[in-house]
């Protein structure tokens, strides 16, 4: 990185502020440039600091992380990371994304334990992507979900059986704005994977599932797609297919162990390919790395398509760009015209 990432760290635990300073600090392109007990003073420290990224609490006195999110982004867009514990927080977590968080991280423990420093690598990373996030592209939920699309003009009508997702920095936003979009008649199920911790993926499910016309499910072992369902993997678990009779069914395996993350983007890509063969569409979405990538040409080995996210609405350009500069996307379509396009293609 060519400049030092200016980092503000909040929260109401003093041990925590200096775990987290220490964790951050072991990296050369960060500088931690003040500390905050609560959202309140966060508020003040922001105006005076002018910090790149900001690490938030959400269980704080005076103005928890949720209300310092929202504050915050009313009055100026800032990259803000939520540190927290899986253990009662999940709702909170949703909300804070949903005010305009850019990403999370869990916690290993609530205690004031070295075990905190598990997470130092990962935080590190997640730091330094959301300096470069460009905040006019997060995709705020609205209010009030946009109707579905209206039916899409068919060029060739019968071609995709299966929708096969990635997305992850940016992903709870995001699909919060594409799924609704789809009409309960939609002709195909989708499988997802987005990277989120265990713990999370149920109630995400359940919040998606409350805003749209399709049912959306984290998924489980043995239940058998069919069109009007979403599938999203539960974190910890990577979601595979199966023919079972004349059916396809889900399987959930933590195999392969070597894949960088659990859900994996490429192991449902190429599970999707291999029993689908060219009836399936992918689309990699915002996130960081080059999950997808692989994955994508499973896919396209089998005569399947892929589409990828524009760098215009990704919050970060890592997962479509790897895919475009290997040659594998077949077209790019910015956020708000990704539902069009993939029903056109169904």
């Amino acid at each position: 990185m060519s400049q030092l990432v200016r980092v503000l760290i909040v929260d109401d635990s003093a041990y925590v502020r200096k775990v987290v300073g220490q964790m951050l600090s072991r990296s050369p392109f960060i500088d931690v440039v003040g500390i905050a007990r609560n959202g309140a003073e966060a508020l003040e420290l922001v105006e005076e600091l002018k910090p790149d990224v900001v690490t938030c609490d959400l269980n704080m006195p005076v103005l928890d992380g949720v209300g310092f999110v929202s504050a915050q982004m009313a009055r100026r867009p800032l990259p803000i990371i939520i540190i927290s514990i899986a253990a009662g927080a999940g709702a909170q977590v949703l909300a804070a994304l949903d005010a305009g968080a850019i990403d999370f991280v869990q916690k290993p423990t609530a205690l004031a334990t070295e075990k905190l420093m598990e997470i130092s690598d990962e935080l590190i990373e997640k730091v330094k992507a959301a300096a470069r996030a460009p905040m006019r592209r997060l995709p705020l939920v609205a209010t009030v979900t946009a109707p579905p699309l209206p039916p899409a003009r068919i060029a060739e009508k019968g071609n995709v059986d299966l929708v096969v997702m990635g997305i992850s920095t940016g992903g709870p936003q995001g699909l919060k704005l594409l799924i609704p979009k789809f009409r309960a008649d939609f002709p195909a199920p989708i499988a997802i994977v987005m990277h989120m911790p265990i713990g999370y993926t149920e109630m995400y499910a359940k919040a998606l599932d409350d805003m749209s016309a399709l049912t959306v499910v984290e998924a489980g072992e043995t239940e058998q797609v069919s069109a009007g369902r979403v599938y999203l993997a539960p974190a910890g678990r990577h979601l595979t297919f199966r023919r079972r009779g004349e059916s396809i069914v889900t399987h959930l395996d933590i195999r392969p162990l070597d894949a960088p993350y659990r859900p994996s983007v490429d192991v449902l890509f190429q599970s999707a390919a291999e029993v689908y063969d060219s009836r399936v569409l992918g689309v990699v979405m915002t996130g960081m790395g080059n999950d997808g990538r692989e994955g994508a040409a499973w896919i396209k080995a089998r005569g399947g398509s892929v589409l990828t996210e524009s760098q215009d609405s990704c919050v970060v350009y890592g997962m479509p760009r790897s895919v475009v500069e290997a040659g594998l996307s077949d077209a790019v379509f910015p956020l708000e015209l990704m539902a069009q396009a993939i029903m056109e293609r169904t």
